[in-house]
């Protein structure tokens, strides 16, 4: 019983911090330079190499980070969940 109590507490937990990882994830994504996608191979940019500075560095860091976070929460639902 209390290993039955345990499993869906640490399922909601690892579930609510997915969630809220996914969110953060969103619009880390969506506040990221605009000139960058597809829209350059149309004449958005300039096309040239230029280094990513302030804001627009701490955003790129925090997608990689929410990203891999969001990874590691996939793989701790599929191991709890074949216990």
């Amino acid at each position: 019983m209390r290993a039955l109590t345990f499993y869906i507490i640490s399922m909601k937990i690892i579930t609510i911090i997915q969630l809220i990882t996914a969110s953060l994830l969103t619009v880390s994504i969506l506040l990221q330079n605009r000139g960058s996608g597809l829209s350059s191979a149309f004449g958005g940019d300039f096309g040239g190499y230029y280094t990513k500075r302030g804001m627009e560095k701490f955003l790129f860091y925090l997608s990689s980070g929410l990203g891999a976070l969001f990874i590691g929460l996939s793989i701790a639902i599929i191991v709890v969940a074949n216990k």
